[in-house]
């Protein structure tokens, strides 16, 4: 009786040990490229020439985003989810050292990448002295990702021309697009934030290890922020900032991003 007594308590501790070791505790290093494209063609700010998908023809001279809430997926189902404090990166495509995102995470092999495009509503709102790095607003320079009027931050910025877009007082054809919003704090607005899976089996799995960086290579389609599920005029939309229409091309934004290869 004690033999099999003790053989259950062996199998219920070995169930109980397999359960609980979701990771290899040592870390390895990862990094997360964000390659900015448009169709075909690698962006090129303020001498490129593009046409969405309500046939306008478009340059680009400012194109920034923030990415947070970083999550890893193993390949047998446990996540990884990269600690608060150190998981927010803005992509600014005139800072090449940004596109890349550095982070250190378990050994294992991931077959799923997901993360936020914007800042969280915790963060939002949480003491300017816990928003530092990216996060700080004093830190930005012309092209500033933070509402000081609306305090929040701006989760995708696109600037640029097209003869599409009216003359401003300016005289110029400048189209501004500055999405954000991450639902209030006291009464309930406009949300913004979105998120993005990225299934990382169909172009590579990442396997993780101490002995090199593993690199995982993502395309950004900014003519993806003109056609998905709404297709975005210049001519009938030149500006959006933070009113109701902002939402149809937020939600155009997951669509941008895409898996191109991994590299071990």
């Amino acid at each position: 009786m004690r033999q099999y007594l003790a053989l259950a308590i062996l199998v219920l501790f070995t169930a109980c040990k397999k359960d609980e070791t979701p990771l290899d505790n040592s870390t390895a290093p990862l990094s997360i490229e964000f390659d900015n494209i448009a169709g075909d063609k690698n962006l090129q700010l303020n001498t490129g020439v593009y046409t969405n998908a309500a046939n306008e023809p478009f340059s680009v001279s400012v194109f920034q985003y923030f990415i947070s809430n970083v999550k890893l997926t193993t390949t047998d189902g446990k996540d990884y989810v990269v600690p608060q404090d150190s998981s927010y990166f803005m992509i600014n495509e005139t800072d090449v050292a940004s596109h890349s995102v550095k982070l250190h995470v378990p050994q294992a092999d991931y077959s799923s990448l997901s993360f936020i495009v914007g800042v969280d509503s915790l963060r939002n709102t949480m003491d300017i002295s816990r928003r530092t790095g990216v996060l700080d607003p004093a830190s930005y320079s012309d092209h500033g990702m933070y509402w000081g009027w609306n305090s929040g931050y701006i989760f995708v910025k696109l600037e640029g021309t097209s003869s599409s877009a009216p003359v401003d007082a300016s005289g110029q054809r400048y189209f501004r697009y500055h999405i954000g919003g991450f639902g209030g704090y006291s009464t309930p607005t406009i949300n913004n934030i979105r998120s993005v899976t990225i299934d990382l089996t169909r172009a590579g799995i990442a396997s993780v290890r101490r002995d090199r960086e593993t690199n995982v290579h993502l395309m950004v389609d900014v003519l993806k922020m003109f056609g998905g599920s709404s297709s975005i005029s210049i001519a009938s939309n030149p500006t959006v900032m933070f009113g109701p229409f902002s939402v149809n091309i937020a939600d155009n934004i997951p669509g941008m991003f895409r898996h191109d290869h991994t590299e071990d």
